[in-house]
């Protein structure tokens, strides 16, 4: 994923050592159309293709209520991408840019996160549209669309967040 030979014009990565602080649990795998980079959209449309959200068994019933939702987050782990570079030039007009100033798949810790549109829930597989990540991606997380989420819980008193 490193490879120095592939870096672009302006770009800049850093030696880094192998990441060993966090622990993430995949709830599952992501299917899409995509199996290469250059094939996968820059951003998903909603109005793209299908793509499934198969999770783990064991996560089934966390999906309860989920169905209520027309848009969902969708936050996965891009694990085909590298994490060394800092400055990227994403097109070929020799502008170049802060990894952090970028929603580039390239960055430290390759978290990719998509709004899409719930299309139905059968059996803990979720369809969606709006996906921009390769096939067989692991899955991180999912949460109801925060712009239109109401608050399971009544608010917590003394005025706290």
């Amino acid at each position: 994923m490193n490879d120095p030979g592939d870096l672009r014009p302006n770009e800049e990565a850093v030696a880094l050592e192998a990441a060993s602080d966090a622990t993430l649990r995949f709830i599952g795998t992501i299917h899409t159309p995509w199996r290469d980079r250059k094939d996968c959209p820059r951003q998903g449309r909603l109005d793209g293709p299908e793509c499934q959200l198969v999770l783990d068994p064991v996560w089934h019933n966390a999906l309860a209520g989920l169905e209520d939702y027309d848009t969902i987050e969708v936050l996965y782990w891009l694990d085909q991408s590298r994490r060394d570079l800092i400055r990227q030039s994403p097109r070929t007009d020799g502008q170049t840019f802060g990894t952090f100033a970028l929603r580039s798949p390239v960055r430290p810790n390759p978290i990719g996160t998509s709004m899409v549109k719930l299309v139905r829930i059968e059996k803990g597989t979720l369809t969606v549209r709006g996906l921009d990540c390769l096939d067989g991606t692991p899955l991180l997380d999912i949460k109801p669309d925060r712009c239109a989420f109401s608050p399971k819980a009544p608010d917590k008193t003394g005025g706290g967040y």
